[in-house]
Parts: C-alpha cells; structure tokens; sequence
C-alpha cells in the first residue's frame, strides 16, 4: 500500500510537469553521450597508442650523394661500408643491445622499390635510386628509450637523420586528447544544466502539489515519505534520458565506427567496440541517477525546510 502510494505520487509528478520532465530527459541525454565520447576517445586513444608503441621504429637513415654539402655527416657523400659495418657493430654491442629487440637493415634498392609501392608507377620518373637512403630499421623493447638511439647516432658520420616513428603520431594523439578535453568541458556544462533544471523541475511540483504536502504533514507523514516521490521522479527522468545516451553510443560505434571510419582510415586498425561500450554505458547511466538523485533530494529538502 505505502509503495503503491509513493509510486501514485511519482506518476502524477510526472504527468503534472510533462515538459519540465521531457527537458530533463533531453539534456540528460545530451550532456551523457558527451561523456560517453569522451570516455570512448580516451579508450581509442589508448588503444591506438598501445598499438603504436609496440609497432614503431626508430630510423636511421644512412647518408646519400645528394646531402654531401647540405648536412656535416654526410661530407663524404654515400655511407661506406665501413660506416655501416660501425654503426651495426654499435647497435649490437652491450650498451644499446638491451635496449633493441631487432633490428633491419634497408639497402637502397629495397627502400626504393618499397617507396615506388607506397606511391605509385606515377612517381617512377620523380625519384631516383640515389636519393634513397639506406635505412636501420629498430625495434626498441621499450619505445620510450628512442631517444637514446638518437643521442648515439645523430652526427655519426654516414648517418643522414635519426626518426622515430611515433613523432609523426604525436600531433594526432594531441589533436584526439584536445578534442576529449572539448568533450569533457561540454559534458560538464550539459550535466550542471542537467542539474540545475532537476531542482527547478522537483520544486516546481512541489509547489504544485504544496496542498497535498501540506496535508501529508498534518496527518504525521515522514520527511522520507515526502521526499521520495520527488527523487524517484528526477531519477526517472535522468534513467530515460541515460537509456537514450546509451542507445547514441551504440549507434555511434556501430554506425559511426564499424561502418564508416573502420573502413575508410586504413592507418589505425584498433577501434574500440561493443566491449569497450559494456564499460562506458554502465558509467553513463550511473552518473546520470547518482546526479539526479542528489539534486531532486537537495531541492526538494530545501524547499521542505522553506
């Protein structure tokens, strides 16, 4: 009986404010598929980066005939033999030796026919065998000792440059972490709207139904009593609103991401998908209840002790 009362006063709530309720369910459900996003791009980021790191190479290109006069190692002109065979010696002795899990030499003939792969017959007339450099290929066992490698070999004679491959990633890891950041600062307004507009919702029925409360007083009526029908209906709303965001983000990894990017950005080969969502949906819709249940018991605490 006490339940099917507490649950008659909630139903009526939300009909008496239908549109109050409707603008909590949507701005519930906009500000959560913002952390939803956000959380996911902070999956694939990590995703990508794990991938990445295992994968990435440290170069070291060794001199061609064309960068005699523009870089001081290469005075010589083409790396000799002898260079190569010191280089090679240096990589596989004690000091940097722990550090490499392999290593690949790329004679120019190779580097050449590879690059004529990559982009194309068209390029046959454009690039010559001469301006390929021959090429040490190194895996590192941990990628964050790159620059190792590089303190030992840049200025070596014979050594052209030393790169590692995860610089050219670096700007868009930067550019996927600002975008979450945009992400997280949008999430975080819509969510402070959200609770705003909770408490303005919760004390507009309570005023509407001040009669009613008015009596539940008189006749010995609990607080708790009061108080539930009101949360339970900021709840309600805000697990509507949590249900919709959750529905976006599967649309959005199924559509948006299986569909669509997984198919056209050939580069990136780890997306996050259904087992990462069985992580986010969970997080969204507690933070939506958590969120509502608190403001509509402030509001209407506040509103009760008025």
């Amino acid at each position: 009986m006490r339940l099917a009362l507490i649950l008659s006063e909630v139903a009526t709530g939300l009909r008496r404010n239908a549109s109050m309720v409707v603008s909590v369910v949507l701005v519930t459900f906009v500000s959560l598929t913002f952390v939803g996003a956000a959380i996911l791009m902070q999956m694939q980021i990590a995703t990508m980066k794990d991938f990445w790191v295992d994968r990435a190479q440290v170069a070291i290109y060794l001199c061609t005939e064309l960068e005699r006069d523009d870089t001081p190692s290469c005075i010589d002109g083409v790396a000799g033999q002898e260079q190569i065979d010191a280089i090679r010696a240096e990589l596989e002795g004690d000091t940097l030796a722990p550090l490499i899990s392999s290593i690949r030499f790329e004679t120019r003939e190779e580097a050449y026919e590879n690059t004529l792969a990559l982009l194309g017959p068209n390029y046959v007339d454009v690039i010559t065998l001469d301006s390929m450099n021959e090429t040490f290929w190194i895996n590192l066992i941990d990628q964050t000792q790159s620059e190792v490698i590089a303190e030992a070999f840049t200025g070596t004679p014979g050594v052209s440059e030393v790169k590692d491959q995860l610089q050219y990633l670096d700007p868009l890891f930067s550019a996927l972490t600002v975008a979450t950041y945009i992400a997280v600062g949008i999430a975080g307004l819509m969510l402070v709207a959200a609770v705003l507009l909770i408490a303005t919702t919760i004390r507009l029925s309570a005023y509407a139904r001040r009669r009613e409360l008015g009596i539940m007083r008189l006749v010995g009526a609990s607080n708790r009593f009061i108080q539930t029908p009101f949360v339970l209906e900021g709840v309600i709303a805000a697990l509507i609103g949590s249900v919709l965001a959750s529905g976006a983000m599967v649309a959005i990894v199924h559509f948006g991401i299986d569909q669509y990017l997984a198919g056209r950005i050939a580069f990136v080969t780890t997306w996050v998908g259904l087992e990462e969502l069985w992580v986010v949906v969970p997080v969204m819709v507690v933070i939506g209840v958590v969120l509502a249940g608190l403001s509509a018991s402030f509001a209407i605490r506040r509103w009760l002790r008025a």
